[in-house]
């Protein structure tokens, strides 16, 4: 996250008695004295916020540009650390007050007036749909009272209720984790303080090394053993974090670490910046982060901050103390308070496209929004002489009462549309209890339908489809977590066929319809689910503990599988599934052999198995834009949704007791693909089916159960 502090250099403070009878009121030591801008850092903020921006706009091409928040923790702790160090040097203490009501003063304003302008769209039906309400404004909420991080980390796990899109105000998570470490770190220096009074025989500067270098080096261990155990929530802990900004600290309290030799600056300015530029391109969703990866960006961040020299004009001490990339510097912060809301909301804007003409005329609008909030909002605040003539707890009071102000705005958005989602909620049940002659499935399939017409109605309407989703989240096991759940539907009669619904998120979608089947039949149903784990024998090819406990779970649900006296299984997975090639030519055939080597644990026993061929994947949720358009507006090539070799289909092809379901041509008529069939709207986000048209599969699915159940073994 960019912080708006100002970038001086250390310098010797002189007498500490004659500094503070010269200070103004409400001012503190570290203020005192002149500041020496360091052009490269701010040219280092342009490098961190553009990483961050265009990785945003285009993931694809710069997959690993999230790093461009933990420069910004870097450069946060070289600053910070040493403002304080220099007012306690001059001092003996800091006077947090006065600290914390600067950074109110440097910091609140833009960012409230951002959390103010998405509280405002959170309000209106036609920018948020109704679905995503709740999660809004709870994030809007926690990202004023800056405890976004934790929200985002106790709910991370939440697999189900993070399928669709982000809300505008996710980013603010970097924010909060680094105002709590504006909270945090002038108490550790304090500590560090009192404990050189004590033990270090008055040595500041010593004292507040060991604390922070074992705070950082504490910090680190558990960032990294947490990624490997936890990776979701490990990314948005706080203490996972601090170790970045305990090295950039290092670099402020340890002066041999600004570099001034010619070639040894030339070297680590220029290697940090080619480390940067590696880890954008490399790195990717894949990468285990932070963990012991993040420790890249982190020494390139580092590495550049110590290069000090600026002797000659290809030093990139001079590079980037180029007009341009002092320009993006300046304005970074509210660059970055700005860029994801817009990102989030402009698919929602009526006449809006997502060609690479409106993504770079986006990028330019939130550049010259960026500006106008740092010319007319940040620095005119930051100098305020209603709150910098009066005591800090004007300013905090003040922040108080703004932060109040914008999270009853997002209060009000909630109580404005309440209505809405409610009447949204009973319109869904009233819906499923009883859909149109001839919708969805049935507009394709059904002979009886071949000449029905459908108006421009979609049900569920685009706005609420969000929430179209199965309830029984109790049976759906999610990341890190390898505990076999099983859950229980339908007769409860002895005698009851048992079918198995067993797989990742795409055969959980499946789960309210299959309920509702094994209630009209007479079955038992039995389902084993986890996010992002397909029924298969190979491995995935994701590192670290996710890919270990889908293996692990796999391992359980096998051994429950071979001891229970099931007569069918019904699986569907994700085509898009990564896993690891070891032993093969290529994934695919990893994965098509790994279904082959599943699927006959049942068929060898003569148990019957039902696989279904994926649905089409979007590149972003198909509502956004049936909010704005009409639906044959929203159509996509197969080329660009559907995967060109599914490995279920191609594992089920000739495989004795597999029975394959494909209802590619009821999602895609032709060259295209469409979200809305007969009616139904398909997608509740860009690749999860709604309970509504899965609904309308049932009696295909029906017919293939009951087909395998009569087949003799």
């Amino acid at each position: 996250m960019p912080s708006a502090d100002p970038l001086p250099a250390p310098q010797n403070l002189g007498d500490p008695a004659r500094l503070r009878r010269r200070l103004p009121p409400g001012r503190s030591p570290e203020h005192a004295e002149p500041a020496r801008f360091l052009p490269h850092v701010q040219g280092l903020r342009a490098i961190a916020v553009l990483l961050v921006v265009l990785y945003h706009f285009w993931p694809g091409r710069l997959p690993g540009g999230y790093v461009g928040v933990d420069v910004f923790f870097v450069i946060s702790g070289f600053l910070i650390t040493g403002h304080l160090m220099r007012e306690l040097t001059a001092t003996g203490t800091v006077r947090l007050a006065q600290f914390w009501a600067r950074r109110a003063r440097r910091l609140l304003p833009a960012s409230l007036l951002v959390l103010l302008f998405c509280a405002l769209v959170a309000m209106s039906p036609y920018l948020t749909p109704t679905s995503a309400l709740p999660n809004e404004v709870q994030e809007i909420v926690a990202s004023t009272f800056y405890v976004e991080n934790w929200f985002l980390a106790l709910t991370s796990a939440d697999y189900l209720g993070h399928g669709g899109e982000p809300t505008t105000v996710q980013h603010y998570w970097s924010l909060s984790l680094e105002e709590q470490f504006y909270v945090m770190w002038p108490l550790l220096m304090l500590l560090a303080a009192w404990i050189a009074v004590k033990w270090f025989r008055g040595s500041t500067r010593r004292a507040v090394l060991v604390v922070l270098g074992v705070v950082s080096a504490a910090s680190f261990v558990f960032c990294v053993v947490f990624t490997l155990t936890d990776p979701a929530p490990a990314y948005f802990v706080t203490f996972g974090r601090m170790w970045q900004f305990g090295v950039g600290a290092m670099i402020a309290l340890v002066p041999l670490l600004r570099v001034q030799h010619p070639v040894v600056s030339f070297v680590l300015g220029w290697g940090g910046i080619l480390t940067l530029v590696f880890v954008a391109f490399r790195f990717d969703g894949q990468t285990p982060f932070p963990g012991y990866a993040a420790a890249l960006p982190t020494l390139g961040a580092a590495a550049v901050i110590a290069a000090s020299n600026t002797e000659r004009w290809w030093y990139p001490t001079r590079i980037l103390s180029l007009r341009p990339a002092q320009f993006v510097g300046d304005i970074s912060y509210s660059l970055y308070l700005w860029h994801w809301p817009l990102i989030v909301i402009a698919p929602s804007v009526p006449f809006w496209g997502l060609t690479i003409y409106h993504r770079v005329a986006l990028l330019v609008l939130c550049f010259v929004l960026a500006w106008l909030t740092k010319r007319f909002v940040e620095d005119p605040t930051r100098s305020w002489r209603a709150l910098t003539s009066r005591p800090a707890r004007v300013t905090l009071w003040s922040s108080l009462a703004a932060m109040l102000l914008v999270g009853g705005t997002a209060g009000a958005a909630w109580a404005v549309n309440a209505p809405a989602y409610r009447d949204g909620v009973q319109a869904l049940e009233q819906l499923r209890e009883d859909p149109p002659d001839c919708f969805g499935a049935a507009a394709v399939l059904s002979e009886e339908c071949a000449e029905t017409e459908w108006n421009d109605t979609v049900l569920p309407a685009p706005g609420f489809a969000g929430v179209d989703r199965p309830a029984d989240e109790q049976c759906f096991v999610q990341l890190n977590n390898a505990d076999v759940v099983s859950c229980e539907f339908g007769s409860e009669a002895a005698d009851a066929p048992t079918v198995a619904l067993v797989g990742d998120s795409h055969a959980y979608q499946l789960l309210p319809t299959f309920q509702r089947i094994a209630q009209d039949e007479g079955w038992r149903l039995v389902t084993y689910f986890k996010g992002a784990c397909p029924w298969n024998a190979t491995p995935l090819s994701t590192p670290g503990a996710f890919g270990q406990a889908c293996t692990d779970w796999r391992a359980g649900v096998a051994e429950e599988l071979a001891a229970s006296d099931v007569d069918a299984v019904l699986t569907a997975a994700i085509a898009t599934t990564p896993y690891s090639a070891d032993g093969f030519d290529s994934s695919f055939e990893a994965a098509v052999a790994g279904y082959r080597e599943a699927w006959s644990t049942m068929t060898d026993r003569g148990v019957p198995v039902i696989t279904v061929v994926d649905n089409p994947v979007w590149e972003t949720d198909p509502n956004k834009c049936l909010r704005i358009r009409d639906a044959a507006e929203c159509d996509a090539p197969r080329s660009e949704v559907l995967v060109a070799e599914d490995p279920v289909r191609a594992a089920a092809e000739g495989a004795d007791g597999v029975t394959l379901l494909d209802f590619t041509d009821v999602y895609c008529a032709g060259e295209t693909c469409s979200p809305v069939v007969g009616g139904a709207n398909v997608y509740r986000d860009q690749d999860h089916l709604t309970v509504t048209f899965a609904d309308t599969l049932a009696p295909w699915l029906t017919m293939a159960v009951r087909d395998a159940l009569a087949r003799p073994e």
